[in-house]
């Protein structure tokens, strides 16, 4: 489901953050995070998803040409889908992403990808640049 709207969210956990260069190999470093962190939360049988989630949000905050460093975030918090992990990536760009629908060209997939797999994404404006974030619940049924 989409959402471009802020859900409240209870954080259960201390978010895990980690600041990245604006560039395409930043994508496997946020792998490495989500891997380790879901590891450490025991809820490995995230990782799949979370891993192609981050490197989606990631990617596309690197074609923004921002030039200062990106935050990506992985947190537990509870909010209306339940109790998720969300993953987000603080980018310095204002521009909003686009969800192309039906997008079978080189591009434009991604945020489809993300929008299959998350319970809920949207995006935050930020006075300078934006947090887009994904929610993948704890229990998949």
């Amino acid at each position: 489901m989409t959402t471009h709207q802020p859900i409240s969210s209870v954080p259960i956990v201390r978010p895990t953050t980690a600041s990245l260069p604006y560039e395409p190999q930043s994508a496997s470093a946020a792998r490495r995070l989500v891997r380790d962190v879901l590891a450490d939360w025991e809820l490995e049988h995230l990782s799949d998803d979370a891993e192609l989630v981050v490197t989606e949000l990631v990617s596309n905050a690197a074609k923004t040409g921002c030039r200062t460093s990106m935050l990506v975030s992985a947190a537990r918090v509870s909010n209306r889908a339940g109790r998720v992990v969300r993953f987000a990536v603080r980018d310095g760009s204002r521009t909003l992403p686009v969800l192309v629908p039906g997008a079978t060209g080189d591009s434009g997939r991604g945020l489809a990808l993300v929008d299959h797999l998350a319970a809920f994404w949207g995006v935050d404006m930020e006075p300078h640049g934006k947090t887009i974030w994904a929610d993948l619940r704890v229990d998949r049924t």
